[in-house]
């Protein structure tokens, strides 16, 4: 396995009996980023809420960066170098948007660097900087899924996990998502995507996987697949 790669094989994730995720293996090359697309119920979240170890694996193994996380727990995920940004963002509402930041530094000490990531993320969204001491819970939508994504990167990842990041939020809203994320894959973030928004996807990342009814259907460059017609037809509506 190469450095800094993130590698997924044959994982199964069941509730109770149903299956929900079956025998799904992809990898994320160092610097790359890979998009899960599908409809409703094809197990996309399921897929990364069991990578991150937040519901129980059948079967499977995680390596990233030449580790076998396989048994790690999700609270120490973060310790390994990966991020992760959770569907419904899933912010702090009775604390201030600083405070939710500085939550997504907690495995590391408090230091000069502490506050030279936070002058980024508030470069990055400058929005949250000028919003630093209101509280979480008096952000529109779109301000907290971009407070979901500057906790996540507090912590400095080397690997990004996001979940739904365009769920409910405007056409507007979901361009200046977009947008950071492209700045992110400039700089060279891996990243694992997963969005019922194929579009963005498409525009967002390298690769995709198209997921259906719990196993990977199609997978290859965003490029490709965008021009695929049974993918234009289902996930685009062309």
């Amino acid at each position: 396995m190469g450095a800094g790669e993130f590698a997924v094989e044959e994982l199964s994730v069941y509730y109770g009996g149903v299956c929900a995720v079956q025998s799904v293996s992809f990898t994320v090359g160092a610097g790359q980023s890979l998009g899960v697309i599908g409809t409703n119920g094809a197990g996309k979240s399921s897929t990364l809420r069991a990578l991150m170890g937040l519901v129980p694996r059948r079967s499977g193994t995680v390596r990233f960066d030449g580790k076998d996380l396989t048994g790690t727990k999700a609270r120490d995920m973060v310790r390994h170098g990966i991020g992760y940004v959770p569907e419904g963002r899933q912010v702090f509402g009775g604390l201030s948007v600083e405070k939710n930041l500085l939550l997504g530094d907690y495995a590391r000490r408090r230091n000069g660097e502490t506050r030279q990531t936070l002058a980024e993320v508030y470069e990055l969204f400058p929005v949250l900087g000028e919003m630093s001491g209101r509280l979480a819970g008096a952000l529109s939508g779109g301000q907290q899924q971009m407070l979901s994504i500057g906790r996540a990167l507090m912590c400095r990842p080397r690997l990004l996990l996001l979940d739904e990041p365009s769920m409910g939020l405007s056409p507007r809203l979901v361009d200046a998502i977009l947008t950071v994320l492209l700045e992110l894959r400039r700089k060279g973030l891996t990243m694992l995507l997963v969005e019922q928004n194929a579009k963005l996807t498409f525009e967002a990342t390298n690769h995709c996987l198209v997921m259906e009814n719990g196993a990977v259907a199609m997978t290859g460059a965003a490029a490709d697949l965008r021009k695929d017609v049974r993918v234009r037809r289902v996930y685009l509506g062309l």
